[in-house]
Formats: C-alpha cells, structure tokens, sequence
C-alpha cells in the first residue's frame, strides 16, 4: 500500500506563493494588453472628420486609468511574490503585510470590475448610435481583459485572505 504523505505549513506556503505569483503574472499580461488595445484605440468621425480617442470619453479615461493603477499595484506585488517564492520569506513581515496584501487585492479588484464595468456601458452605447467600427471593438476588447484581469485579481485575494492570520484580523 503506498504510503500517505502529509504536507508541510512551508510545502503548502510554498504552493500558494507560487500559484499567487502565477495569479499575479496572468493579471499583469492582461493589464499590459489591456492598456495597449485601449491607448492604440482611434478612429475618425464621419461626420466632422475629428479624431477621436480615448481621451475624449469619461468612461474610458477612467477605464485607462483603472488599468495604470491595477498595473503599478500589481508590478509592485509581482516584485512582492517573486521575493518571497525565490527566498521563502516575506518582503513586509508581521501583520501588516498580510493586511496589506488583503486590502491592497480587495480595493484593486473592485476599481478593476468598476472599470471594466463603466468600459462595457460606455461601448455599448456608443454602438446604440453609432455602427460598430474599431475603436469601440478595441475597446470593448479592452474591458473584457480588463475584466479578466479581474477575475485573476480576485482569486488572489481569496489567497491572500486564507494567509491572512487571526491574530491580523483582531
């Protein structure tokens, strides 16, 4: 009979920091892609000629800068994560990194699904009165790996929450 091997709290920290510094990958390329399609996004208006961009929507400069932020925070985390799998231990030690860590992916993720969300409205009007063209399609391409960097983001905080020890919460 083979024998059963139980897992060690460091083989099974080791695991979780490798999984979230593989979250913390995925989000980053899906940032990165996002914010090109959505910065490299134009088109011209048909009827005054003008050039329009993302700069010229609300809603989308908003977007942009959801992904910017999103972006910086997760590069720092990513430095966090591959830190901490390379040498077994945490940049911010105690309890205030783990706090940082739960907060910090909890805020990030909610400004990424409000971007995302307020990229998709924006989209989806702009082709109730006007034809479906490029940009919006770059845009609308945008708000989906927005939205998919997201989802990454918020896996990982559900990591981060279980690292997250008692001691911390009280």
């Amino acid at each position: 009979m083979p024998e059963m091997v139980e897992s060690t709290p460091s083989t099974r920290s080791t695991g979780s920091r490798t999984v979230l510094l593989l979250l913390r990958v995925l989000t980053f390329v899906f940032l990165l892609i996002a914010l090109i399609l959505i910065a490299t996004s134009k088109a011209i208006d048909a009827d005054t000629g003008d050039r329009i961009n993302f700069n010229d929507f609300y809603a989308y400069r908003y977007m942009i800068s959801v992904i910017i932020i999103g972006f910086a925070y997760n590069l720092l985390q990513m430095a966090f994560s591959i830190f901490s799998v390379v040498s077994g231990n945490r940049v911010l030690s105690g309890n205030g990194g783990y706090l940082f860590d739960f907060f910090g992916d909890k805020i990030i993720s909610y400004l990424m699904i409000s971007g995302s969300a307020a990229g998709f409205g924006l989209t989806v009007e702009l082709n109730r009165n006007l034809p479906s063209n490029s940009f919006t399609n770059k845009a609308n391409a945008s708000a989906s790996l927005l939205l998919i960097g997201f989802l990454f983001t918020a896996i990982a905080s559900t990591f981060t929450s279980f690292a997250l020890p008692n001691k911390a919460i009280t």
